[in-house]
């Protein structure tokens, strides 16, 4: 069996890491022994989620003055990714309120941070609410924001993508204002005219939650901001955070497919050995998904390092900073070159890791289709066909990368 004490998967990204992570390894070898059940059986991961959050991990970007660690986006970025080899659904449910945190931490609006830096220090958890489904006009929001006769804010419309939702407290919603303007704002879960559809039907990340929120002239709790003061290199850092649970789920592809090559105990005749173990052919295929893994994290962590740099350039700058600015637009390249090397290290890790087992590892009981699955899914959420596109874009024209990207409908 391998030495507890060795790690191979790179040194830690800070001298103070292994102790910030220590506290949580516990929890995740704990939800790293549950996932194929829970994958199999969908469960609700509610628990889990206030169990991490009682540990403080929804807190570590926040100033110690809150209950945070003041962790870097490399150190948060690290430990997602050892979450993500325990379960990725967990990760990718928590995506929105780290978004969130993101916002909260860049703001130039000191009474607005102070509100929200209070209420996420007391473990306030939120998902997202921005995405849109059916044939509403790119750019533009089928979301409504008004005032009631009262002078109250409600808002009204559905979202879908909205990560995390049953797990959640809150809901940063984004929508049009009855000026035109497009708004983003925060709505409670629990309030009246707020239902919630476990929906999400993809064959991946199938416990995250993902599916629809319905807003019925709900009341809305905070202030209004206009979309362009959220952080500018939130499109990095969405993008960025779906690469680091790629690299956990690579890592849980080499842990797994280790694990089961050490069990097995039936050969072949045609094979190099007598017990699975020692046969280097299937050994080196272990070695290979190790490989991938190992690349994938290095990869995402340079690219975090870049964007640690240019968050603390944001977090220090006195005026909100645009998408062209060309710190955040380096960060966005930088994101962009890591994209397709990333994605396909861990669809192949997933892949591979078979070629070193037998029949048996499809039993859908072990669920080690489950990293494929969550990979191929993770992997279509921003197409990264149009990745390598924009950095040759870039290299051959000089182009900056574009603004942050909407959905929707052309109409003429």
């Amino acid at each position: 069996m391998p030495n507890p004490e060795l790690n191979i998967w790179g040194v830690a990204p800070t001298a103070r890491y292994e102790q910030l992570a220590a506290p949580f390894r516990p929890l995740f070898a704990q939800i790293a022994a549950q996932a194929a059940e829970a994958d199999r059986s969908r469960s609700n991961l509610a628990d889990v989620i206030q169990q991490l959050n009682a540990l403080g991990l929804l807190r570590w970007r926040l100033p110690a003055a809150y209950g945070g660690h003041d962790a870097t986006l490399v150190e948060l970025l690290t430990l997602l990714t050892e979450l993500s080899a325990a379960d990725s659904n967990i990760t990718q449910a928590l995506r929105g309120h780290f978004g969130f945190c993101e916002d909260v931490l860049t703001s130039k609006h000191p009474a607005w941070q102070a509100k929200w830096l209070d209420k996420l220090s007391q473990g306030a958890l939120l998902s997202p609410g921005i995405t849109e489904v059916g044939n509403q006009t790119r750019g533009e929001f089928e979301t409504r924001i008004h005032r009631d006769d009262d002078g109250a804010l409600r808002i009204s419309g559905r979202k879908f993508y909205t990560t995390g939702a049953l797990y959640s407290d809150l809901i940063n919603i984004t929508g049009t204002g009855e000026d035109g303007t497009l708004y983003t704002t925060v709505v409670d879960l629990k309030t009246a005219g707020v239902q919630i559809l476990d929906d999400w039907d993809g064959f991946g990340q199938r416990l995250t939650a993902s599916g629809t929120c319905i807003f019925d002239n709900a009341r809305v709790e905070d202030e209004l901001r206009p979309t362009d003061q959220r952080f500018a290199y939130g499109q990095s850092f969405f993008q960025l955070y779906h690469l680091s649970t790629l690299a956990g789920i690579a890592r849980r592809a080499a842990l797994s497919g280790a694990d089961e090559l050490s069990k097995r105990a039936r050969t072949f005749s045609t094979g190099n050995a007598d017990v699975a173990a020692q046969d280097v052919q299937l050994l080196q295929v272990i070695g290979e998904v190790a490989s991938q893994a190992y690349a994938a994290q290095a990869i995402a962590q340079q690219a975090a390092q870049r964007l640690e740099r240019t968050a603390q350039y944001v977090i220090s700058h006195e005026q909100p900073l645009n998408d062209d600015d060309l710190q955040v637009a380096q960060a966005e390249l930088e994101v962009c070159l890591a994209v397709n090397p990333v994605v396909d290290a861990t669809l192949a890790a997933t892949t591979a890791l078979f070629d070193a087992l037998g029949a048996s590892a499809t039993a859908s009981n072990k669920a080690l289709d489950r990293l494929w699955r969550n990979a191929r899914t993770l992997a279509n959420h921003n197409p990264r066909v149009y990745k390598s596109r924009i950095v040759g874009n870039y290299l051959v024209n000089g182009l900056l990368p574009p603004a942050q990207w909407r959905v929707g409908v052309v109409k003429g």
